[in-house]
């Protein structure tokens, strides 16, 4: 698929189409496919053809209006990333990895008017004094999606412009369907829930993409109906079925760079707001000291996403974290054993499949260090040595 150009090529019909699009910018309203076929009219004085009108109005929607050329790639359900490298290359991942879409782009003029745009449109600024731009949109695509937006420019990026679009899509299937996919193996299911029956405060880790967001939700959607969740991410994406959740969500700065509201402070808020369990989205940053302190004050059942690669990683990613938030090393193994009792990784396997590949339970050593001992792994099962590997010692309540 090519995105097409203006109907001709001619220096008049290039300058019509500009002048179409000043108009539209200075007037009011959304620009509907009526409101743009009417400034094309009256621009043109009345000259174009029926074929000529089309052809300039299907440009001037791919100019103007969502995503541009993508909106048919954002509108298909299993498409979870879109990747722009100049206007030959646009990749997608439909959970089978990425593959080349077939859809081009004129030239990178076109692929960097659709990212000055969509950076606008997520508050942010992108030209050459700022050639990069990180932020999120609301309502993109026919399906009204969130989406996460990032862009780079030349001559940074050297082979074009460089769009990244992550569709962050609502977490909405059940720990019933999870169990009847195999996503959790059958063996697995007691220890999944027992730790929310039991009110265990846990984390869920694994790379991107491998499903953490969608355990978590349909984990909290198990939680008893009269308990309070207040949920806080930096993007809506859990959408947990139960009739008592409060979701926060972070906000970036605008383009003066002003108005921005962290993750770390929405916990700060949460802890106000008479939780029964609070959920942190993904902590990326200094909201994990926030979230520990919150695990340690009275609140059962905490939870939140981690990207790591494996369960045994987390330890050193909460230190990297924490170390941003001025907290030294020997203080944050003394919060994480008091607070997590156990860690849940998912895993993306080569075939697209998502699902839980291993759980473990926080312990700390003598040295004063936390460790995360594996107690159930997908291939191997429970380890035979462990007394009772369902029953989580309760530790410290967090």
């Amino acid at each position: 698929m090519t995105v097409e150009g203006p109907p001709t090529v001619d220096a008049d019909r290039v300058s019509l189409l500009h002048r179409v699009r000043e108009r539209l910018a200075v007037g009011v309203g959304q620009p509907t496919p009526e409101v743009m076929a009417e400034a094309i009219r009256v621009e043109a004085g009345g000259v174009l053809g029926d074929t000529d009108l089309l052809s300039a109005l299907r440009y001037l929607q791919t100019e103007l209006v969502g995503a541009g050329p993508l909106e048919d790639l954002l509108a298909e359900p299993d498409v979870s990333d879109i990747l722009v490298v100049g206007p030959r290359r646009v990749w997608v991942d439909r959970g089978a990895g990425l593959q080349m879409s077939g859809l081009t782009f004129t030239d990178d003029d076109a692929v960097r008017r659709l990212a000055t745009r969509l950076a606008l449109a997520a508050g942010k600024r992108l030209d050459d004094a700022q050639p990069w731009v990180d932020g999120q949109l609301t309502s993109v695509g026919r399906r009204g999606y969130s989406v996460r937006l990032h862009a780079v420019l030349p001559p940074l990026a050297v082979d074009g412009t460089c769009l990244s679009l992550r569709v962050l899509r609502p977490a909405t299937q059940d720990l019933a369907a999870l169990i009847a996919s195999g996503a959790i193996p059958a063996d697995a299911v007691p220890l999944v829930e027992s730790a929310i029956a039991d009110r265990r405060a846990f984390l869920i880790v694994g790379g991107t993409g491998a499903g953490k967001t969608t355990l978590l939700s349909a984990m909290l959607g198990r939680v008893a109906i009269d308990e309070r969740i207040v949920c806080v991410e930096d993007a809506v994406e859990l959408a947990p079925q139960h009739p008592h959740v409060v979701r926060l969500v972070a906000r970036t700065a605008n383009v003066e760079g002003v108005g921005a509201v962290a993750v770390r402070e929405l916990v700060r808020q949460a802890l106000r707001m008479r939780p029964d369990r609070i959920v942190v989205g993904e902590v990326r940053g200094a909201e994990v000291i926030d979230l520990l302190t919150a695990l340690n004050t009275g609140h059962d059942g905490c939870a939140g996403t981690l990207h790591a690669n494996s369960t045994a990683e987390v330890p050193a990613r909460m230190e990297a974290l924490a170390a941003l938030g001025g907290m030294e090393r020997a203080a944050l193994h003394s919060q994480l054993a008091a607070a997590v009792h156990l860690v849940f990784g998912v895993v993306r396997r080569a075939d697209g499949t998502r699902g839980l590949g291993e759980v473990g339970r926080v312990r700390r050593g003598d040295d004063g260090l936390v460790r995360i001992e594996p107690i159930w792994l997908r291939d191997s099962g429970f380890d035979g040595s462990k007394p009772d590997p369902v029953v989580v010692e309760t530790g410290t309540r967090c």
